[in-house]
């Protein structure tokens, strides 16, 4: 294990709330035609997950478009400073306990040590690690990148799905990832049961059960992932592990549902039994990610897939995303209409028709 001292830790009730587990809604980016900052709807959009139910937020990560990372568009500060004002801002109704807010961290080591120092100075809790510039790199370069990020923020891993720019990480990176002190949290993202199960493996056998936080970002296996018991057999005997939370693409629409998904699952695990029901609500949500992330043309289409689910309430004001290769495909609308008639018990439209005006005030 690394030494601790030169880890900076998160506060005690950041760490007990990424135990328990979440709804992390990776935060879109809200823009006019002309692909300026809309702050009015970007604030409309914190104010919707944090009502909805969500623990935290992330911002700066694939959803928000990792374009805003490139100093010629400047709006890495912008989009994070705004979403911390207005989680700051807002109070629980039934807690004095503000979100978890975590900041995407990207690029090689000096950029990645530069924005781990912008959240920092702007109150982020977490920096969510992102590999996909580092395709080049060994595990050994790869950790040592990881352990100057940490030194400044602490991480939550983040295994990338490499249709939409991650890379294949081995389970010996894992390891070593694990073994950084203030490594608090990883979302498992690589769309891949067999990888999904190499990160769970990797931190079964480094860290005590818990220490680490799963996550996951399997849009395409959401209440699988969360309904799962996995024993996982290491040399220090069995470990028993869960994926306690989400931090989703998918959870940046329909988050109010989300909540309620999770509570069900959270139910389900306190009494062994899974219901049938929760199974068939499980292939449903995966139906409705296949169209809004497009997966039908490699995911081509997820992000501006998200911003036209949003659009259709209101919560943005048109897809209009920053990249120019961002667009929905020819007949992903027509496919996320379809799946949103066809189970409007996923959908919150009324929850969010009852309180727009009121958040874009």
């Amino acid at each position: 294990m690394e030494s601790e001292g030169e880890y900076p830790h998160p506060s005690g009730r950041i760490i007990e709330a990424l135990r328990k587990g979440m709804v992390i809604p990776a935060h879109p980016l809200a823009l006019h035609p002309d692909r300026t900052l809309d702050e009015a709807h970007q604030r409309a959009l914190s104010c919707y997950y944090l009502e909805a139910g969500a623990g935290g937020l992330a911002v700066g990560v694939h959803t928000t478009e990792f374009a805003i990372h490139e100093p010629k568009v400047g709006l890495y500060r912008p989009v994070l400073e705004l979403a911390m004002e207005t989680a700051r801002g807002w109070k629980r109704p039934d807690s004095n306990e503000p979100p978890v807010m975590i900041a995407g961290i990207i690029g090689r080591t000096d950029q990645a040590v530069r924005e781990a120092e912008t959240a920092r100075r702007l109150g982020y809790d977490i920096g969510l690690l992102g590999l996909g510039a580092l395709k080049d790199l060994d595990d050994d370069r790869l950790v040592e990148h990881a352990r100057n990020v940490a030194r400044v923020l602490p991480i939550m891993g983040f295994y990338l799905q490499p249709a939409v720019g991650g890379r294949v990480l081995s389970e010996g990176f894992w390891r070593r990832l694990a073994q950084i002190p203030n490594l608090m949290a990883v979302k498992i993202a690589p769309f891949n049961r067999y990888y999904t199960l190499s990160v769970i493996r990797a931190v079964a056998e480094e860290r005590k059960a818990g220490q680490v936080a799963l996550y996951t970002g399997n849009d395409d296996s959401i209440l699988l992932d969360l309904l799962t018991p996995y024993e996982i057999a290491t040399q220090r005997g069995t470990v028993r592990l869960e994926v306690v939370g989400g931090l989703l693409g998918h959870w940046a629409f329909w988050t109010r549902r989300a909540v309620e998904q999770l509570k069900q699952v959270r139910t389900a695990r306190r009494r062994g039994v899974v219901p049938l029901e929760l199974l068939t609500l499980a292939a449903q949500v995966t139906e409705s990610n296949e169209a809004v992330f497009d997966a039908a043309n490699g995911f081509r289409g997820c992000i501006a897939g998200i911003l036209y689910v949003l659009k259709s309430s209101g919560l943005v004001g048109g897809v209009h995303p920053l990249g120019p290769e961002e667009r929905l495909s020819p007949g992903q609308a027509e496919r996320i209409d379809a799946v949103t008639a066809h189970y409007p018990q996923l959908n919150d439209h009324q929850f969010v028709r009852e309180n727009l005006e009121r958040w874009l005030a």
